[in-house]
């Protein structure tokens, strides 16, 4: 089994947080997005993955190259790097791991988390996750029959036809059907909206005799802003870490931690109530403030502060008064 995570988008609705950090790669609950994703995916799967294959921009540059190889190692799998040169739509961006497209394949858009008691099985040629949601405009759609089999794909429909919404997760028993029709599109320069979209590859597909069947998620968390970062920071806590996890090296000194939280090593943490849902990255210090709802990368200091609904960078000096911020990587904010 393969698995493909296309995830070369430049985040700009993350920022400044994706100025030093790839979108995916940004910690919720203590582990990049990415890293959450593809645990989950390996746990709705039957089968071994032997390989992770990443897409991504050729500016993100070597370490997080090096990152991502780690992540796929972490989970006894080979990572692959791939790259997209140019933002021109899904069927586009997966078609740049076409060497990996082959046999039984996942593919997963790093922009969401999710969460599904589905266990999948190899008896139909695919299975797109879905969701159901109240405003179905923005997303690609499916319209399936009381079964669950797909009867057709819109791509943001603009009047109602279905409340499915694909969230990004599609099974292929066989990717090689996938390539060949991206490469048709391709190379017949078939774009709808301007892009070459993963929906008419699936369509035309199911019009060969292809049969695909939806599988639910319970819970769909959206990566794509600061609001919904924290927000899917709060949901995962719920899910993985209910009781806290807390480094045995962290210092906690005169303080209260408030359940779920995720706090990683060397974390310093004096006269402070920390929680509920907050994460907190390596060697950060917090002394006299109040931290809840909040997203803390590495190597920050946070003093004399109360900070709530926050998403806040690596190598940050916070201090004084209160504050909801959402503060890049290398900053300072003071009132002294």
């Amino acid at each position: 089994m393969n698995v493909i995570i296309p995830m070369a988008g430049m985040g700009k609705r993350m920022r400044p947080h994706t100025l030093s950090t790839p979108k995916p790669l940004v910690f919720v609950a203590g582990k990049p997005i990415v890293h959450h994703l593809c645990e989950d995916i390996i746990a709705a799967l039957p089968d071994k993955v032997s390989n992770i294959s990443f897409i991504i921009h050729p500016s993100f540059g070597i370490e997080t190259e090096k990152k991502l190889i780690d992540i796929a190692h972490s989970l006894h799998a080979n990572g692959v790097i791939y790259y997209q040169h140019e933002a021109l739509g899904t069927a586009h961006a997966i078609l740049a791991a076409k060497e990996a497209l082959i046999g039984p394949v996942i593919i997963a858009f790093a922009d969401t988390l999710f969460k599904t008691d589905f266990k999948l099985k190899n008896t139909l040629d695919g299975t797109i996750w879905v969701k159901e949601i109240d405003d179905p405009k923005l997303f690609g759609v499916v319209v399936s029959d009381e079964n669950g089999i797909i009867m057709d794909f819109i791509e943001k429909p603009q009047k109602f036809v279905s409340n499915k919404a694909i969230i990004g997760i599609y099974h292929f028993k066989d990717g090689a059907n996938l390539c060949n029709e991206i490469q048709y599109l391709i190379d017949n320069n078939l774009k709808e909206k301007g892009e070459f979209q993963l929906t008419n590859a699936l369509e035309n597909m199911k019009n060969k005799g292809l049969k695909f069947k939806t599988a639910a998620v319970s819970q769909w968390y959206d990566c794509g802003n600061k609001e919904a970062t924290v927000n899917t920071n709060r949901q995962v806590l719920i899910n993985k870490y209910p009781e806290n996890y807390i480094n045995s090296e962290t210092k906690i000194i005169n303080s209260t931690i408030i359940a779920p939280c995720y706090i990683e090593k060397s974390v310093v943490i004096e006269s402070a109530v920390i929680g509920p849902y907050v994460t907190l990255g390596e060697d950060t210090i917090i002394k006299n403030a109040i931290v809840k709802n909040t997203i803390v990368m590495k190597n920050t200091i946070i003093e004399n502060k109360i900070i709530e609904n926050s998403l806040i960078g690596n190598h940050v000096n916070l201090l004084g008064t209160i504050n909801t911020v959402s503060i890049g990587a290398y900053n300072e904010c003071s009132d002294k």
